[in-house]
Protein backbone atom coordinates (compact mmCIF):
# COMPACT_ATOMS: atom_id res chain seq x y z
CA UNK A 1 0.00 0.00 0.00
CA UNK A 2 1.23 3.50 -0.84
CA UNK A 3 2.27 5.77 2.04
CA UNK A 4 2.06 9.57 1.93
CA UNK A 5 3.29 11.90 4.67
CA UNK A 6 3.28 15.70 4.97
CA UNK A 7 2.02 16.24 1.42
CA UNK A 8 -0.46 18.71 -0.05
CA UNK A 9 -2.96 17.71 -2.73
CA UNK A 10 -5.04 20.22 -4.72
CA UNK A 11 -7.89 19.76 -7.20
CA UNK A 12 -7.72 15.95 -7.15
CA UNK A 13 -10.59 13.85 -8.41
CA UNK A 14 -11.38 10.14 -7.98
CA UNK A 15 -9.23 8.97 -10.89
CA UNK A 16 -6.15 10.77 -9.52
CA UNK A 17 -6.47 9.55 -5.91
CA UNK A 18 -4.29 6.61 -4.90
CA UNK A 19 -5.58 4.21 -2.23
CA UNK A 20 -3.09 4.29 0.63
CA UNK A 21 -2.12 5.58 4.04
CA UNK A 22 -2.13 9.37 4.42
CA UNK A 23 -0.44 10.94 7.45
CA UNK A 24 -0.48 14.68 8.13
CA UNK A 25 -1.60 15.46 4.57
CA UNK A 26 -3.72 18.34 3.30
CA UNK A 27 -6.37 18.16 0.59
CA UNK A 28 -7.88 21.26 -1.02
CA UNK A 29 -10.67 21.62 -3.59
CA UNK A 30 -10.76 17.87 -4.24
CA UNK A 31 -13.80 16.10 -5.70
CA UNK A 32 -14.25 12.65 -4.18
CA UNK A 33 -18.02 12.37 -4.71
CA UNK A 34 -19.22 8.76 -5.14
CA UNK A 35 -15.68 7.46 -4.56
CA UNK A 36 -14.90 4.22 -2.67
CA UNK A 37 -12.05 4.85 -0.19
CA UNK A 38 -11.90 1.20 0.97
CA UNK A 39 -8.34 0.31 2.01
CA UNK A 40 -7.21 3.84 2.85
CA UNK A 41 -6.38 5.52 6.15
CA UNK A 42 -6.29 9.19 7.08
CA UNK A 43 -4.41 10.34 10.18
CA UNK A 44 -3.99 14.00 11.14
CA UNK A 45 -5.26 15.06 7.69
CA UNK A 46 -7.13 18.24 6.74
CA UNK A 47 -9.70 18.50 3.94
CA UNK A 48 -10.59 22.05 2.80
CA UNK A 49 -13.42 22.82 0.37
CA UNK A 50 -13.66 19.18 -0.73
CA UNK A 51 -16.70 17.26 -1.98
CA UNK A 52 -17.23 13.94 -0.19
CA UNK A 53 -20.86 13.45 -1.28
CA UNK A 54 -22.01 9.81 -1.31
CA UNK A 55 -18.50 8.44 -0.76
CA UNK A 56 -18.03 4.88 0.49
CA UNK A 57 -16.03 4.76 3.73
CA UNK A 58 -16.31 1.06 4.63
CA UNK A 59 -13.48 0.23 7.08
CA UNK A 60 -11.80 3.58 6.28
CA UNK A 61 -9.72 4.80 9.24
CA UNK A 62 -10.20 8.43 10.31
CA UNK A 63 -7.91 9.54 13.13
CA UNK A 64 -7.91 13.23 14.02
CA UNK A 65 -9.27 14.26 10.63
CA UNK A 66 -10.50 17.80 10.01
CA UNK A 67 -13.01 18.94 7.38
CA UNK A 68 -13.32 22.68 6.67
CA UNK A 69 -15.93 24.11 4.29
CA UNK A 70 -16.61 20.64 2.87
CA UNK A 71 -19.70 19.09 1.30
CA UNK A 72 -20.24 15.67 2.90
CA UNK A 73 -23.68 14.40 1.89
CA UNK A 74 -25.13 10.93 2.52
CA UNK A 75 -21.95 9.35 3.92
CA UNK A 76 -22.39 6.30 6.16
CA UNK A 77 -19.63 6.95 8.68
CA UNK A 78 -21.05 4.09 10.77
CA UNK A 79 -19.28 1.69 8.35
CA UNK A 80 -15.84 3.29 8.92
CA UNK A 81 -13.17 1.74 11.12
CA UNK A 82 -14.23 2.72 14.66
CA UNK A 83 -10.70 2.51 16.14
CA UNK A 84 -9.59 5.93 17.46
CA UNK A 85 -12.24 7.60 15.31
CA UNK A 86 -12.19 11.37 15.77
CA UNK A 87 -13.62 14.13 13.58
CA UNK A 88 -13.48 17.89 13.42
CA UNK A 89 -16.04 19.37 11.03
CA UNK A 90 -16.17 23.16 10.66
CA UNK A 91 -18.41 25.18 8.36
CA UNK A 92 -19.35 22.00 6.48
CA UNK A 93 -22.55 20.49 5.13
CA UNK A 94 -23.21 16.94 6.41
CA UNK A 95 -26.83 16.37 5.35
CA UNK A 96 -28.17 12.79 5.47
CA UNK A 97 -25.01 11.29 7.02
CA UNK A 98 -25.13 8.30 9.36
CA UNK A 99 -23.03 8.04 12.53
CA UNK A 100 -25.11 5.27 14.16
CA UNK A 101 -23.54 3.64 17.24
CA UNK A 102 -20.14 5.37 16.97
CA UNK A 103 -17.88 6.58 19.77
CA UNK A 104 -17.30 10.23 18.84
CA UNK A 105 -16.18 11.71 22.17
CA UNK A 106 -14.80 15.26 21.88
CA UNK A 107 -15.50 15.48 18.13
CA UNK A 108 -16.42 18.86 16.65
CA UNK A 109 -19.38 19.76 14.41
CA UNK A 110 -19.12 23.55 14.58
CA UNK A 111 -21.13 25.91 12.35
CA UNK A 112 -22.26 22.95 10.23
CA UNK A 113 -25.48 22.06 8.48
CA UNK A 114 -26.60 18.64 9.74
CA UNK A 115 -30.00 18.00 8.12
CA UNK A 116 -31.47 14.58 9.02
CA UNK A 117 -28.19 13.18 10.37
CA UNK A 118 -28.46 10.00 12.48
CA UNK A 119 -26.62 10.02 15.82
CA UNK A 120 -28.69 7.17 17.32
CA UNK A 121 -26.88 5.18 20.02
CA UNK A 122 -23.70 7.27 19.69
CA UNK A 123 -21.47 8.39 22.50
CA UNK A 124 -21.13 12.13 21.89
CA UNK A 125 -19.64 13.07 25.26
CA UNK A 126 -18.12 16.58 25.11
CA UNK A 127 -18.95 17.06 21.41
CA UNK A 128 -19.19 20.65 20.17
CA UNK A 129 -22.24 21.46 18.00
CA UNK A 130 -21.98 25.24 18.47
CA UNK A 131 -23.62 27.28 15.72
CA UNK A 132 -24.89 24.26 13.77
CA UNK A 133 -28.26 23.69 12.12
CA UNK A 134 -29.62 20.37 13.43
CA UNK A 135 -32.86 20.25 11.42
CA UNK A 136 -34.25 16.70 11.55
CA UNK A 137 -31.13 15.33 13.26
CA UNK A 138 -31.87 12.16 15.24
CA UNK A 139 -30.66 11.66 18.81
CA UNK A 140 -32.06 8.35 20.10
CA UNK A 141 -30.45 6.50 23.04
CA UNK A 142 -27.53 8.89 22.58
CA UNK A 143 -25.00 9.92 25.24
CA UNK A 144 -24.95 13.72 25.09
CA UNK A 145 -23.19 14.45 28.37
CA UNK A 146 -21.31 17.76 28.42
CA UNK A 147 -22.25 18.43 24.78
CA UNK A 148 -22.24 22.09 23.71
CA UNK A 149 -25.50 22.92 21.92
CA UNK A 150 -25.20 26.71 22.28
CA UNK A 151 -26.22 28.79 19.26
CA UNK A 152 -27.67 25.76 17.44
CA UNK A 153 -30.78 25.99 15.31
CA UNK A 154 -33.64 23.48 14.96
CA UNK A 155 -32.49 21.25 17.84
CA UNK A 156 -35.02 18.54 18.74
CA UNK A 157 -34.22 15.85 21.27
CA UNK A 158 -36.04 13.89 23.94
CA UNK A 159 -34.31 14.24 27.33
CA UNK A 160 -36.04 11.06 28.55
CA UNK A 161 -34.35 8.74 25.99
CA UNK A 162 -30.96 10.48 25.84
CA UNK A 163 -28.34 11.15 28.50
CA UNK A 164 -27.89 14.93 28.64
CA UNK A 165 -26.24 15.57 32.03
CA UNK A 166 -23.98 18.60 31.85
CA UNK A 167 -25.01 19.51 28.27
CA UNK A 168 -24.99 23.23 27.50
CA UNK A 169 -27.97 24.94 25.88
CA UNK A 170 -28.93 28.55 25.39
CA UNK A 171 -32.48 29.84 25.82
CA UNK A 172 -33.21 29.46 22.09
CA UNK A 173 -32.58 25.70 22.42
CA UNK A 174 -35.19 25.12 25.11
CA UNK A 175 -38.18 24.68 22.75
CA UNK A 176 -36.45 21.67 21.15
CA UNK A 177 -36.11 20.03 24.56
CA UNK A 178 -39.67 20.71 25.64
CA UNK A 179 -41.50 20.09 22.36
CA UNK A 180 -42.49 16.54 23.41
CA UNK A 181 -44.46 17.96 26.34
CA UNK A 182 -46.46 20.44 24.27
CA UNK A 183 -44.98 23.35 26.23
CA UNK A 184 -44.78 26.68 24.43
CA UNK A 185 -42.06 29.16 25.32
CA UNK A 186 -42.29 32.86 24.58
Amino acid sequence: MAYFSDQKFKNLNQSEFEIGEYDTCGFENCNFSNFNFHGSTFENCVFKSCDWSNTKVFKLAFQQVKFENCKVLGVHFNTANPFLLEFNFQNSQLDYCNFFNLQLKKSVFQNCKLTEVDFSQCNLTEVNFQGSDLSGTVFDQTVLEKVDFRNTQNLRLDPEINKIKGARFDLDGLPGLLEKYGIKIG
